[in-house]
């Protein structure tokens, strides 16, 4: 151990900038590494973001609603397929568009139901409850 006079003491009041700070203050005009410090502190890993801003995008649901699409095209009748798309899904209602009221009334009258068990046999009954049949 050292002697008393040899030992260490930090130094008061804030650190010397570095070369680089000194020179980005000059090059800017003004000196920037407090809010730089700040910055640096607010920070964060991707991996610890990046869960709440999915969740924010509601990419899960997106990617569900994504997947009923698919599943239209293979899971319904080729002929109805080339009449009528699902266009959304909006709290359990799916909304399909048709291209003529011919379609839309085979399609109410006759197809609803069997399309509606389909699916729901697919999702589940709490992902589609309804079906929303329009011309568009």
């Amino acid at each position: 151990m050292l002697p008393f006079p040899y030992r260490h003491t930090p130094p008061l009041g804030p650190r010397k900038p570095s070369a680089r700070q000194r020179v980005l203050a000059q090059f800017r005009g003004f000196d920037l590494a407090p809010l730089e410090k700040i910055q640096a502190i607010r920070a964060r890993q991707i991996s610890a973001v990046l869960p709440n801003v999915l969740s924010e995008l509601r990419i899960d649901r997106r990617r569900i609603e994504a997947e009923v699409v698919k599943v239209w095209n293979n899971l319904v009748d080729p002929a109805i397929v080339a009449h009528a798309q699902p266009t959304g899904l909006r709290k359990g209602t799916l909304f399909v568009s048709v291209d003529s009221n011919v379609w839309l009334s085979e399609i109410v009258r006759y197809r609803r139901k069997e399309i509606l068990d389909r699916l729901q046999h697919s999702f589940g009954r709490e992902f589609i409850a309804r079906i929303s049949f329009r011309v568009g």
